[in-house]
């Protein structure tokens, strides 16, 4: 018998296909997540496989919010908050394995401050569990141009979890894998961009809030274990052309005035680097991805100046710390910084 009373906390999985994810991974979040305070909740992205018919055999508790399409990661989770009320809520991924007491750090730190929107736990790689996980680690920044690195992980460089990032911190975005936030913050402010529909829709509404004056934080005493790259092969030609188009979309709606134009002057530059890159390394598919996704971004982007002037109008934050006013690329290939610990010293 499912207890459909308003609890302080809702676990949000969206699912799309992904009946073998559940099985392995649903079993620790239900035994780690105490049912007195937090309810589990499996949106449904329209799956054909037989998903739901395993939730309600084998997970009777979890409460399932089904859609008859794929709305995709960002507009999936839109609606299924929709369907929420609960003070907090999860966005955790199908594949991510959570640890004994992994709430208790993240609602004391957000109770203890109302300024924190969002937090995110420590996250390792659930198949090489000495190692942080690449999606997240332990905790998300920009540099100037718009690419995304964390505590352990910069670019490629994956660090060994040796207790280096063990300090509670302030981060410019909180992983979608894990991301802890206030229910009616996240709607107050849009929610994740439905046309991103997947990939770095976190990072743009995390930005979003840091930029109206919210705090972010990365609380290490909490850990989980994420697979990553579950869902999408990590060379997939979509992944790079939702990648490349939605962190152009992502600058443009958040940067300022007296950034945007040498941002996107210098973007130009490194995104026909990579896609050259990905074509000498025998990846046609991905270097023309890329040029898709500028073109693409091109084509979007009248249609974000609403977005963008609105966006600036309620920004309060005007110097972000956690925004590197230098370049990832230079530092990372000419000055050799591959840590981030390098990277701030």
């Amino acid at each position: 018998m499912k207890d459909n009373t308003t609890k302080r906390i809702s676990v949000v999985i969206l699912n799309w296909n992904g009946a073998k994810l559940l099985e392995e991974f649903l079993p620790s979040v239900i035994t780690y997540t105490p049912a007195e305070i937090a309810e589990i909740v499996v949106a449904d992205n329209g799956s054909t496989d037989n998903s739901l018919e395993i939730l309600k055999d084998k997970f009777p508790t979890v409460r399932i919010i089904p859609f008859t399409t794929n709305y995709g990661f960002a507009e999936g989770y839109n609606q299924a908050l929709n369907h929420i009320d609960s003070e907090y809520t999860v966005l955790l991924n199908s594949d991510v394995e959570v640890t004994s007491g992994w709430l208790d750090a993240l609602i004391t730190v957000l109770d203890s401050d109302n300024s924190i929107a969002c937090a995110q736990p420590k996250i390792r790689s659930q198949r090489n569990k000495e190692y942080f996980e690449y999606a997240g680690a332990a905790g998300g920044y920009l540099d100037i141009y718009g690419y995304p690195f964390c505590r352990g992980r910069v670019l490629h460089i994956i660090e060994k979890d040796q207790g280096q990032y063990d300090t509670t911190t302030d981060i410019l975005w909180a992983t979608g894998a894990c991301l802890f936030v206030r229910t009616q913050t996240y709607k107050d402010v849009g929610g994740l961009d439905a046309q991103f529909f997947a990939h770095q829709e976190e990072v743009d509404m995390c930005w979003r809030l840091r930029c109206r004056g919210y705090r972010l934080v990365c609380i290490p005493q909490s850990i989980v274990y994420h697979v990553g790259g579950a869902t999408l092969n990590m060379e997939s030609p979509q992944k790079t052309f939702l990648n490349f188009r939605n962190n152009l979309l992502m600058l443009y709606k958040n940067l300022p005035e007296d950034k945007i134009r040498h941002v996107m002057r210098v973007r130009f530059w490194l995104d026909y680097i990579a896609a050259t890159k990905f074509l000498l390394s025998g990846h046609p598919k991905n270097a023309k991805a890329v040029y898709d996704a500028r073109k693409e971004f091109f084509s979007l982007k009248n249609s974000y100046l609403s977005i963008r002037k609105e966006n600036l109008k309620k920004t309060i934050l005007k110097k972000i710390p956690e925004l590197m006013q230098q370049s990832l690329i230079l530092q990372f290939y000419l000055k050799g910084k591959k840590t981030y610990h390098q990277l701030v010293d």
